[in-house]
C-alpha cells in the first residue's frame, strides 16, 4: 500500500521547511544534495528531518501540509519539540494575546 508523508525539516539557519512526498528517503536525499537550486532549502543546507507523519491518501497529506504551512513558527516548534498537545497550548496563548 502506498503511503504519503508530510515532513518538517529544520534548516541550518533554524528555519523550518514543510513538504509532502510519497518517497521520504528519496526526497530527503534530494534536499541534502541540493537537487533544485531554486528551492527554499538549497542555500540552507544541511537540513535535518525533525518531524514526519504518514497518511493513506495524497489528499489527507496535502491537507495536513497546507495546515502546517499556515502555522506560526511557535506552533511548528512546539509540534517538533513537544508534540501535538503543546501545539494546542501555543494556539490558546496566541488567541489570548490577540484578544487583548
Amino acid at each position: 500500500m502506498r503511503r504519503f508523508y508530510v515532513y518538517i525539516l529544520e534548516c541550518a539557519d533554524g528555519k523550518y521547511y514543510i513538504g509532502m512526498t510519497n518517497s521520504l528517503q528519496l526526497r530527503l536525499a534530494q534536499h541534502q544534495a541540493g537537487h533544485d537550486p531554486g528551492s527554499f532549502t538549497f542555500s540552507r543546507r544541511p537540513v535535518t528531518l525533525v518531524w514526519t507523519e504518514s497518511f493513506p491518501t495524497e489528499q489527507q497529506a496535502r491537507e495536513c501540509e497546507r495546515q502546517l504551512k499556515g502555522w506560526s513558527t511557535a506552533k511548528k516548534r512546539a509540534l517538533v519539540q513537544q508534540g501535538l498537545t503543546s501545539v494546542h497550548a501555543v494556539a490558546r496563548a496566541q488567541r489570548k494575546k490577540r484578544a487583548q
